[in-house]
């Protein structure tokens, strides 16, 4: 046990270390590309402030996460599938950082197309994941009907659940593009999806069966430390910000995590904050086209409380506490 904690403390030190080491070049470069973050012009007026701050940052997290993880794991059946998807779905966010970054305003990627490139990686992330990754513990996941508690912490079903293959695919797709996209949207403040990011990956290593904890342990708590180096340079105010090449990929690293050990449904309590943040737009959108009226003041929620009169600081800290309750509440759901 001693072996295995060292190892997801190093994958955590060697990642920030390197986040730390590779950031200020990083910023320097980004400038000279011209990748800028844009600011739309519907956001608070306190927002414009950020306008010009490079973009893109996202790309030391993801260096830093397959360093740590390929060093002292190697490409094994399960790392290698998480690597893979949360790559690519850095990949589709950073083409479209690039696309905005080229074009001087905000324009990247359609966001059908954007839709469609998630789509296509979530699919066959999935599909090979559910035929190919062999089982290590009591089926579970979205079809089970066992007691609540239980089907919240089932670890591992990692079979072809048969009959009802399909539909494992359509949800588990459904659940990573939620989860990619909710965490997407919580990137709108100086540290808040960083931040939310290191709480998210700790837990989900705490909620992993033992035998897991050398493999996609050490995967979360690199992904945690090359957070915290990020986030060096993305407290307020920021001097970098992660971009959808961050975002996209950090959501994709924990919906990966959820579905190569069929813990989806507890993920959606340990991603609490990011859900809210997704499900707030989702039911402003309705509510405005259907009724005419805002539920909210402005979504994502975090607009809503700075409307509100809440310091950005202030949010993101509250942010984090939610974020850190969600967690200890998954974690004794897990432990019932």
């Amino acid at each position: 046990m001693s072996s295995v904690m060292g190892r997801e403390a190093g994958a955590l030190l060697i990642a920030m270390a390197l986040a730390l080491a590779a950031m200020p070049r990083m910023i320097v470069w980004l400038r000279r590309l011209g990748a800028r973050q844009s600011i739309h012009e519907d956001v608070p007026e306190a927002h414009q402030a950020k306008a010009g701050t490079p973009t893109m940052g996202g790309v030391v997290i993801l260096l830093a996460l397959a360093t740590a993880t390929l060093w002292l794991t190697g490409f094994d059946v399960l790392t290698g599938p998480a690597l893979l998807l949360t790559l690519a779905f850095g990949a589709i966010g950073f083409l479209d950082d690039l696309l905005i970054a080229k074009r001087g305003k905000n324009l990247g990627l359609r966001a059908r197309e954007k839709l469609a490139l998630q789509v296509i990686a979530a699919t066959l992330f999935v599909v090979v994941v559910s035929r190919f990754t062999s089982a290590a513990g009591p089926a579970g996941g979205w079809l089970s009907l066992e007691p609540l508690a239980r089907l919240l912490s089932a670890p591992l079903a990692g079979v072809w659940p048969g009959a009802f293959g399909a539909a494992y695919v359509v949800l588990d797709v459904l659940f990573l593009l939620g989860l990619a996209n909710a965490v997407n949207f919580s990137d709108g403040l100086d540290g808040l999806a960083g931040g939310l990011t290191v709480i998210a990956a700790l837990t989900a290593a705490l909620l992993l069966p033992p035998g897991l904890q050398n493999t996609l342990g050490v995967f979360l708590f690199a992904l945690a430390g090359g957070c915290l180096g990020f986030l060096w340079f993305n407290c307020n105010p920021a001097r970098v910000i992660m971009g959808d090449t961050g975002s996209l990929a950090l959501g994709g690293a924990l919906g990966a995590v959820a579905v190569l050990t069929r813990m989806e449904l507890l993920f959606f309590i340990v991603g609490a904050v990011y859900w809210a943040e997704l499900f707030s737009v989702i039911l402003q959108v309705l509510s405005f086209k259907t009724t005419g009226r805002r539920i909210f003041r402005m979504s994502p929620i975090h607009h809503h409380f700075e409307l509100a009169g809440w310091k950005e600081g202030q949010i993101v800290t509250r942010f984090w506490l939610a974020g850190a309750a969600t967690g200890a509440l998954a974690l004794l759901l897990r432990h019932f």
